[in-house]
């Protein structure tokens, strides 16, 4: 489990696949009403209070990314207006989900020598293709239409050299700078050897 601080009030957290097997949880636990979930959840938001010093009561709204083969991401926001009532039920945690998924991969570096590394390790187990953007200081690689045994293979290299951004890719498109249109992973290794 990671977890980072996106603003004064908003925390993400992502989980792992492993994490989530680790808590005898999956994806699809999220939409029931179960113990263990609801364990998880708490045992987040106490983790993520203590890490950033964040006292979170009342109300938080969490927004769910299911990441085809590597998890989910979580996006907590803490409501900052806590009225005489809310603090009336003290330890009681309201929350609005909504789940989206993703059948594409999208990850973000902070590097470019990692997208190099990367692009080696993929052609090593003959996945290419994928288109490259900037935006806001970090590389994205967006990989789209692999086929199902190749998503978590790919998955799981870009996992080794950078993190799953819970970017849009149409959001990607519209406002970060393209620099690799189509097949980022050939044309990287073409350039960079």
């Amino acid at each position: 489990m990671r977890l980072e601080r996106l603003t004064a009030n908003k925390i993400k957290i992502f989980l792992t696949s492993d994490d989530l097997f680790d808590r005898g949880l999956s994806k699809e636990d999220i939409w029931k009403d179960s113990i263990k979930w609801n364990q998880l959840f708490h045992d987040m938001l106490e983790e993520a209070s203590e890490e950033f010093d964040v006292d979170i009561q009342g109300s938080v709204a969490v927004e769910v990314f299911s990441l085809q083969a590597q998890g989910m991401i979580l996006i907590i926001t803490v409501d900052e207006t806590i009225d005489d009532e809310e603090i009336l039920y003290d330890g009681f945690i309201e929350m609005q989900v909504r789940m989206e998924g993703f059948d594409d991969l999208l990850y973000e570096f902070t590097e470019f020598e990692d997208i190099i590394g990367l692009s080696k390790r993929l052609s090593n187990v003959k996945i290419f293709g994928g288109s490259l953007y900037a935006m806001h200081n970090r590389y994205y690689l967006l990989m789209e239409n692999l086929e199902a045994e190749n998503n978590i293979k790919a998955a799981c290299v870009l996992s080794e050299f950078g993190n799953a951004s819970i970017l849009s890719p149409f959001v990607l498109a519209e406002y970060g700078k393209r620099i690799i249109e189509t097949k980022a992973v050939e044309t990287i290794l073409r350039y960079f050897k």
